[in-house]
């Protein structure tokens, strides 16, 4: 059924294209936001705004906790180096 499964799936096409395009945008935005790289980044220049008098306390618990917030919500698995070179 390969061959015509994919034939009749043909009409749909022009759809099947862009909703691919959109999966991995979003999935590249999600790696990167949930990516505890950059998380940690964002977490350094808060506590610099910090120190720089920017921001107050409040503000930075406020930032910081959404920051964590989201790394500990994040869908994503990541691997740390080990399992990286296992696979």
């Amino acid at each position: 059924m390969g061959l015509l499964g994919e034939l009749l799936k043909l009409p749909a096409a022009p759809v099947r294209g862009p909703l691919w395009v959109l999966r991995q945008v979003i999935a590249e935005a999600e790696r990167q936001y949930y990516d505890p790289q950059a998380v940690q980044r964002e977490l350094a220049a808060l506590a610099a705004r910090l120190d720089a008098g920017d921001i107050d306390q409040e503000e930075f618990d406020r930032r910081e906790d959404e920051l964590l917030g989201g790394l500990e919500q994040s869908p994503v698995r990541f691997l740390d180096d080990t399992e990286r070179t296992e696979k």
